[in-house]
């Protein structure tokens, strides 16, 4: 947000952010339980709207929740999208 935005809009943007946690916790789950998925995939399975999904992910893979595959599955409407799965903690990460 910016710092010349109503107060309102950080009102809201305050009161928003534990159903983003929620979401977060959501999705987090539905990957550890079905593994990599898409967002139509996780919104499938989690009853949460697939644009609540689409949000939420690139957040989670900026704080480090989640990543990119590398690969790409079927949406809905049958075009490609981005896998999705957990990140690995590193002291669980493959050593080379």
């Amino acid at each position: 947000m910016r710092s010349t935005d109503p107060i309102t809009s950080f009102e809201a943007a305050e009161a928003i952010k534990p159903v983003f946690s929620q979401h977060h916790k959501i999705i987090l789950e539905c990957l550890q339980e079905y593994g990599a998925l898409g967002k139509d995939g996780i919104a499938g399975l989690t009853n949460l709207d697939s644009n609540q999904v689409a949000r939420r992910l690139n957040e989670m893979k900026i704080i480090g929740l989640i990543n990119l595959t590398g690969n790409t599955v079927r949406s809905n409407s049958g075009r490609n999208e981005r896998e999705w799965d957990v990140t690995l903690p590193t002291d669980k990460a493959p050593h080379c």
